[in-house]
């Protein structure tokens, strides 16, 4: 089990969790943020750190956030919008950057106001 990131963070992405993760997995796509969950080491310093309370425990997932467990493996498993591979485990999200694209769930989602 793995931390996921749900609905909350869409047009959000404060980035506090990113401040805090001490492995690098929390990766920015282009209106929310996503852990990966191979490279998450479940320490929860990304939890407490989130505004919103957008970041659960796999287990502890609501109805709600559920959709969000498949679809934040989705942004690095399978091919997104726009790209022309899939992320896979790239080992660190500060080399890689900001990926500028989301999964379809995500891109479906209405824009809110910042």
């Amino acid at each position: 089990m793995t931390y996921v990131i749900a609905e909350s963070c869409v047009d959000l992405m404060d980035r506090s969790c990113v401040d805090v993760c001490p492995v690098d997995c929390i990766y920015t796509g282009d209106r929310k943020l996503y852990i990966n969950p191979a490279e998450c080491i479940e320490c929860g310093a990304c939890e407490p750190e989130c505004p919103v309370d957008s970041i659960v425990l796999e287990q502890t997932a609501t109805p709600a956030e559920s959709a969000h467990i498949a679809d934040n493996a989705a942004f690095f498993y399978d091919l997104l919008p726009g790209r022309d591979g899939v992320l896979g485990d790239p080992g660190g999200a500060v080399g890689l950057g900001v990926v500028g694209a989301d999964t379809p769930l995500v891109a479906a989602l209405p824009r809110r106001d910042s």
